[in-house]
């Protein structure tokens, strides 16, 4: 197995630099307040977990860097660590190219380039190395779920820990890599079948926000001229109304033992 502590790039940026790179995220490639505000908890885990894990903690990071030009997204806030982001993106994805780098082409994006592309079951990375894996959106383009487990758990040292975040409601997209939902409970079945042990997932979302989010994704079918008609009567009024009950009706009042939640992230351990 090879180290990759040669060729991690080197990156030091200001608080405020930082800053500018966690809205570019918001605004434009996740899209918080008008697309998927699920993501919003992905972006609040990943500034938790750089502040939590101690400086020079090996990181390593399951990301598909291409689609954005060949980078991390994540990458600058773990400049204290001894961070690693590995490309997983599939042979298929070359064809299409960084069809999503218009989202990061603005100048408050940090570029950090990721560090080593590698299929699941050949990281390239050593045996019980990692403080951290971090695996952002990713679980469900991997057709391979057996090997990408089994290669969670080989990377983390004894103690150190797992962090996934999956949506629950999407779109077939980047189709055709797109293989499956998990629920919370499956992944955390699936991670404690790799040896893992995983904390109580954080939920986030509900009915109202998955009725916005699909009202976001249809306004996409509409042709141009009644898709800006529709956009102005969804946006101007129906999106923060719909928010605003997702934020207090968060309770089935006719069915227990029942959630809707969009997306959801958890932390596992290995023991």
């Amino acid at each position: 197995m090879m180290s990759l502590a040669e060729s991690r790039p080197e990156f030091r940026f200001s608080p405020e630099a930082l800053e500018d790179h966690f809205a570019v995220l918001s605004e434009k490639v996740f899209q918080t307040a008008t697309k998927w505000p699920h993501f919003e908890l992905l972006l609040k885990d990943v500034r938790h977990l750089a502040a939590q894990t101690p400086a020079g903690a090996r990181v390593v990071s399951m990301e598909r860097g291409l689609l954005y030009g060949g980078c991390s997204l994540i990458a600058p806030f773990f400049q204290d660590h001894d961070f690693v982001s590995l490309d997983c993106s599939p042979a298929s994805a070359d064809d299409r190219g960084a069809y999503n780098s218009v989202m990061v082409e603005d100048p408050r994006f940090l570029f950090v380039p990721t560090t080593h592309r590698g299929d699941i079951d050949r990281t390239g990375l050593e045996t019980a190395g990692a403080d951290l894996v971090l695996v952002p959106n990713l679980v469900h383009h991997v057709a391979d779920q057996a090997s990408l487990f089994a290669e969670f758990a080989r990377l983390v040292k004894p103690g150190g820990k797992v962090y996934v975040f999956e949506p629950l409601l999407r779109e077939l997209h980047q189709i055709p890599d797109d293989y499956l939902r998990w629920t919370p409970f499956g992944m955390a079945r699936a991670l404690e079948n790799a040896g893992l042990q995983p904390a109580p997932p954080a939920l986030t979302g509900g009915p109202f926000e998955a009725i916005a989010y699909c009202w976001a994704q249809a306004l996409e079918y509409l042709p141009d001229d009644k898709r800006a008609e529709m956009s102005a009567w969804f946006y101007d009024t129906h999106m923060s109304e719909l928010m605003a009950w997702d934020a207090v009706c968060d309770e089935n009042k006719v069915r227990s033992h029942t959630a809707f939640p969009v997306a959801f992230s958890i932390l596992a351990e290995k023991m």
